[in-house]
């Protein structure tokens, strides 16, 4: 029993860390691509600062498509622009790209839904005093938006996580590969049940550390 513990525990390290790596790089370039997506999409809603119907529309059925497809077959489907960008479309770097983008919808909805929740009075109040849209977006939405945009890139970072266990299966790397390749394919459930146990570990922290800075944000005000 000893000896397959520590044979689990020199297993983990290396894939946790290309876990951790394709979760939070991808979170970056995510929300590059998502935030100003969420911003459109807020600002062109029917109560946003510059209403555009039509736009809206499109764009927002777009997004919801983009959401709907299973990260397995979009990774599939973006695995010749992992090729083009970065010459392979196996290991944890190759799986950025597809994780990003998976993401990226995502993280506008969060954008756009964090910004609708700021209270119509704050806004009227600084148009009242002559403030810009682009004054308002980023001196008035964003600080006031800012606990519930945290909370949100938690859960986005959580499904990243989850995205990344399942990148292991067609060579993606990390702790999803581990369990796949070391735990299934080898009959060994104790791998299985050791990369569970890390993916739900790195799921509680990412989730305690957002709740708690969004906690303290809200307690700033």
């Amino acid at each position: 029993m000893f000896a397959n513990i520590r044979e689990i525990a020199r297993l983990l390290p290396v894939p946790t860390l290309e876990t951790a790596y394709m979760t939070f790089a991808s979170t970056f370039f995510a929300a590059l691509m998502g935030a100003p997506l969420g911003m459109w999409l807020f600002n062109a809603s029917p109560g946003g600062l510059n209403p555009r119907p039509v736009s809206y529309q499109i764009l927002s059925r777009l997004v919801n498509l983009f959401r709907s497809l299973p990260f397995i077959i979009l990774m599939i489907l973006l695995m010749p622009l992992s090729r083009l960008i970065i010459r392979t479309s196996i290991g944890p770097t190759a799986v950025i790209i597809p994780l990003s983008i998976a993401a990226a919808p995502f993280v506008a909805r969060i954008v756009e839904a964090a910004l609708q929740e700021v209270d119509g009075g704050v806004i009227t109040a600084a148009r009242a005093m002559g403030s810009t849209n682009t004054q308002i977006i980023w001196k008035v939405l964003f600080p006031e938006a800012l606990p519930a945009l945290v909370s949100g890139l938690a859960l986005a970072i959580i499904n990243l996580i989850g995205y990344s266990a399942m990148a292991g299966a067609i060579g993606g790397g990390g702790l999803g590969d581990v369990a796949i390749r070391y735990g299934y394919y080898r009959f060994r459930i104790d791998v299985t049940i050791g990369a569970v146990i890390v993916i739900l570990i790195l799921v509680e922290l990412v989730q305690f550390a957002g709740s708690a800075i969004s906690r303290s944000l809200l307690s700033k005000r």
